[in-house]
Order: structure tokens, then sequence, then C-alpha cells
């Protein structure tokens, strides 16, 4: 982008950086109380994962421990795995859920 200085005659150039925003890891982690279909069930729901992915991810979680819901940018992270979270709540169950940089 062009500007033009009037005193001087001057043209300056400024370039225009845009950044792009930083993306964040949406981790579900293990636990001994939440049910399987219902971890399916946030997946499919919150996370929208077709029926398959949602399946691998939970049993991820399962046998590793964790399992990445998805990557989103920090507000939609932070909202998604809130939701995922009082759902549990509501429903009795102590799914954690943690949000993390990619």
């Amino acid at each position: 982008m062009a500007k033009n200085n009037s005193q001087s005659g001057i043209k300056e150039r400024v370039a225009l950086r845009v950044k792009t925003p930083r993306k964040y890891k949406v981790i579900l982690l293990n636990d001994d109380f939440t049910p399987m279909d219902f971890v399916v069930m946030v997946l499919t729901q919150i996370f929208r994962k077709n029926e398959a992915e949602a399946t691998a991810i939970m049993l991820e979680v399962h046998h590793k421990g964790q399992g990445v819901a998805g990557v989103y940018t920090l507000d939609e992270a932070l909202t998604r795995s809130n939701r995922a979270m009082q759902w549990a709540r509501d429903e009795g169950f102590p799914l954690r859920v943690k949000c993390e940089p990619e």
C-alpha cells in the first residue's frame, strides 16, 4: 500500500501483516466413570465428528489416557470444551477437557 506524504512529495510503503490466529487442541482426558457412549455423543454433538471418528477418538482416550477432539482458535476451543464439561456435569460425569496450543 503506497502512502503519499504531501509535504515532502515522498511516497512511503506501508506493509500490513495479518497474523493468523494461534490454534489450540481440545483434549479429552480419560477417567474411570464417564461412559464411552457419552464420550461418543459429546464428540458427535459438540465437536461435529462422525460416528467412526468419534469412536476412534473415544478409544484413544480410553487406551492412551487422552485424545484430541479437535483443533480450533482459542475462543472456539474454550467454548467447545466448556460446553462438553458442562454437559458432563449436568449428566453427573467427571469428564475433563483441556485446551493447549497446537
